[in-house]
Formats: structure tokens, sequence, C-alpha cells
């Protein structure tokens, strides 16, 4: 306990999946949390976003922890709410802002969406990434930590030897796979433009997530692609074909152990970093 003591973390995409782990791991190490999430559906993305009441119930889960929690509905794409609305948490928190978790993400998918979803996706997924961290460089001092996640999927897209039926599909997955590529490269560069300040910049890589965004419809029909409707059930079956170690996804927790390792000061010369939370996906490429 008490690995981020006293320390002010933002946490974006907070209201639940990942993000909300985050929120809550880091709480039980002592931070107080500042989250924000879009809480509403964006059209092309064809899976259920997070809602207010799960931006509630994040915040109050935080609070049970007996520490403070920062709450607001802001679309990272939105530079200019983001940066008043971080403002204001900041201010709450008496000027103090340490850790920053460049969470937000969504990933729209299927052949059938418009070229509108690889927008969307970039948007979010890169784009968002870079006004959260922009919005809160004015912010962080020395011995301040910025994590962004990128993804397994994104990096094996990189390579361009993805597995068919195993990657995005779709110019939604295209968009999203371009997004966590680039976020890879713009955290090494952000990592070596802060050593100076001794800032620390690192990104965290997961594999497959049993998050909302992992259990949907589109996502099943990807691993599943010779079934017309497939169920979660089906697509259990074919999720561990992206991890050598036989599982078919991780826990929001074993990406917020990591999270709260480069949060914390144990990692306070550790920058640069792609943390691979893959089950050993990225050793088959």
């Amino acid at each position: 306990m008490g690995r981020v003591q006293d320390k002010v973390v933002l946490v974006t995409g907070g209201a639940r999946g990942q993000g909300r782990s985050h929120a809550v791991k880091l709480a039980e190490e002592g931070a107080d949390i500042i989250l924000l999430d879009i809480c509403h559906d964006i059209e092309n993305n064809n899976y259920p976003l997070a809602t207010p009441h799960d931006l509630e119930e994040a915040g109050l889960e935080v609070e049970k922890t007996g520490r403070r929690a920062y709450t607001a509905q802001v679309d990272v794409r939105d530079k200019e709410t983001l940066t008043r609305e971080l403002a204001n948490a900041v201010a709450e928190f008496g000027g103090r802002l340490d850790v920053v978790v460049a969470n937000a993400g969504i990933c729209p998918l299927g052949g059938d969406l418009p070229i509108t979803a690889f927008a969307d996706a970039f948007d979010v997924d890169f784009v968002g990434v870079v006004n959260t961290v922009h919005a809160s460089l004015p912010y962080l001092k020395s011995g301040a930590s910025i994590i962004t996640t990128g993804s397994i999927a994104g990096m094996i897209a990189a390579t361009q030897a993805a597995s068919a039926g195993v990657g995005p599909t779709g110019p939604g997955g295209t968009g999203y796979n371009l997004a966590k590529s680039f976020v890879d490269q713009y955290t090494k560069a952000l990592a070596l433009q802060l050593a100076p300040l001794s800032i620390r910049a690192n990104a965290v890589h997961p594999t497959n997530v049993n998050t909302p965004m992992l259990q949907s419809e589109p996502m099943y029909r990807v691993f599943r692609p010779d079934l017309e409707n497939p169920t979660a059930e089906d697509a259990l079956l074919a999720f561990p074909a992206m991890q050598p170690m036989p599982i078919p996804y991780i826990e929001p927790q074993d990406v917020s152990n990591v999270v709260c390792f480069l949060a914390s000061d144990e990692s306070r010369y550790v920058t640069g970093l792609q943390f691979k939370v893959d089950a050993g996906a990225m050793l088959q490429f």
C-alpha cells in the first residue's frame, strides 16, 4: 500500500474497463484521481461506450478507498474542453498533477462501416492521447510520469504480419491500428524530450483484455468470421489465438499492475519503453 501516496493522477476513459481498473488500483495505493470519460456513444463506434452512471460509479469506487475523485464528462478529441476541465480538476487538488494515464480509446470494427470510422478511431486513439498529454504538460514537474495505452493488435499490424481473422478489420480497425502504432512512436519521442526535466513517458501495450471493447458483437465477428452471428462462447474458442500462453485474454487488473509500477517512484528511471502485457503475443511476430 502507498506506492503512489498523495500523488494526483489523471485517467482518461476512466468510467469503465481498463481506465476504471487503473483509477481504483492507484487510489488503493494512495492517489487522488481525476476521471474523465466521454460518457456517450460515438455514431460509427458500433458497440456501446460508457455512460454517466458508469463514471459516477467509478468515482464512488475511488472514494471508497478513502481517496478523492474528480469526475467530468469530456471527449478527448475536444482539446478546449479537456484543457478547461483539467484546469478545474488540478485546481481542486491544489495545483498538483503527478501522473497522466492517457487511456481513452475506441475500436470500431467491420467492413460495412463508413470511412468516417477511420477518422473517429484515429482521432480518439491518437489525437486524444496527444490532447491529453499536451493539456497536462504545464502542470507536470520533475518526477512526473506519463503512461500511454497502446495495443498489441496495433503493434502486430505495424509489422504487417497480422494473421487473417485476428486483427481488427474495416476502416475503423485500420484507424485503430494506425493510431496505436503512432502512440508508440509518439511516446518514445516524448520521453526523449522530457528526460532533461526528469519527467518520464512509457507505453503499455495490452493483448486481449476482458473489457466491454473485447466482449462485444463486432469483436466476436472479427475473431469468428466463419460464423454469421458468433456469440461470446464462440469467440472464447478463438481468443487464445492471440497469445502463446494458453489464455483467451488478460484482466484489466493485469494492466493496472504495470500502470501502478510506472506511476510510482519505483520506476523513477524507467522511460521511453514499451511494456507488453500480452502473454507472449508479440513473440509470434
